[in-house]
């Protein structure tokens, strides 16, 4: 049982002191390697590994192709500025190969677990000779898994999964006491940037989580175009997430006079504090057009945009 530690319990410098401790006896003199996806909470692991193991912690960003347009450029001059180096992994053929063919959820979130783990980091912390990988498991994703609402990819001893048995490593998770809320105040206190700490939360399976059926390149590049609309229209909203769907069914739409067989992006934009519940923005009419005119003039094939308008529960923050 994971002892919560409540964004009002929680004393930002004693946490830090503890994990840093915590982190620096378990490595001892050996290498750690860090896995970074440049969303909150594998930042604020970052700060915290570097701290506590300087050089001898190698920071990875694994590109998978599946991340929103120019994110390991982005989150790798984020680090330099902070001093830390980034190394960047190409794995997208990996990550496309694992997930050909596949549409249920559940497999897509397996397959992809079983790459990044597995293969990539595997890979990488037996040429290193590493025995513990650190990331940035949080509360909220061991609930959502333990409760079969949806495996998240980072857990794994509460399902019975020993890392060390199955990748050959050790996983470290310094923030699992921790939701959202918490990590921000831990993020913002070692120092990382309000780019950084405030940015919206991102799902550990990249944007294959909000694609609807099989996810291939081109699906994969539709609803990143979506996704730079979208964000780029609703971050003075301040709300916690919001994101865009490709669904799987095409739809019946025109252009130019003729018919048009198209595609449909569905948004989504949440009021929430840690993402166990979550109600839908009152986003004005007037930005919900520019949205939908936007994703339809910028993203080929897109005929239809929706926004969701069910609160979480019975919904969740992503679609898949």
């Amino acid at each position: 049982m994971i002892k919560e530690i409540t964004v009002e319990k929680l004393n930002a410098e004693r946490f830090i002191d503890e994990k840093l401790k915590e982190i620096k006896n378990t490595v001892g003199d050996g290498m750690a390697i860090n896995a970074l996806s440049g969303g909150v909470d594998s930042s604020t692991v970052t700060m915290l590994g570097h701290r506590a193991l300087g050089d001898r912690l190698r920071t990875i960003f694994v590109e998978n192709g599946l991340m929103r347009e120019g994110e390991a450029e982005q989150v790798k001059g984020f680090f330099h500025k902070l001093g830390v180096t980034v190394e960047v992994i190409d794995a997208r053929k990996d990550f496309f190969s694992a997930l050909d063919g596949i549409t249920d959820p559940e497999e897509k979130r397996e397959a992809i677990t079983q790459t990044f783990y597995k293969k990539i980091f595997g890979r990488v912390v037996k040429e290193s000779q590493a025995k513990y990988l650190l990331q940035g498991t949080i509360l909220t994703d061991v609930d959502e898994t333990v409760a079969g609402i949806k495996r998240q990819h980072n857990v794994f001893e509460q399902l019975g999964i020993d890392p060390q048995e199955s990748f050959g490593y050790r996983i470290i998770e310094p923030l699992i006491q921790l939701r959202k809320d918490g990590v921000r105040k831990i993020g913002e206190v070692l120092g990382l940037p309000s780019d950084l700490f405030e940015r919206i939360p991102f799902p550990g399976p990249a944007l294959s989580a909000r694609v609807i059926d099989e996810v291939t390149p081109e699906r994969i590049e539709t609803v990143r175009k979506a996704t730079v609309i979208v964000e780029r229209l609703l971050k003075g909203t301040g709300a916690f997430q919001y994101l865009a769907i490709l669904h799987k069914d095409r739809v019946t739409g025109m252009r130019n006079g003729k018919r048009e067989f198209g595609q449909q992006i569905e948004i989504r934009c949440w009021d929430s504090v840690d993402a166990r519940t979550a109600s839908p923005t009152r986003v004005s009419f007037e930005i919900l057009e520019k949205l939908a005119q936007e994703i339809i003039q910028e993203v080929p094939g897109i005929v239809s945009v929706t926004y969701n308008i069910a609160s979480k529960p019975p919904s969740t923050i992503e679609a898949i």
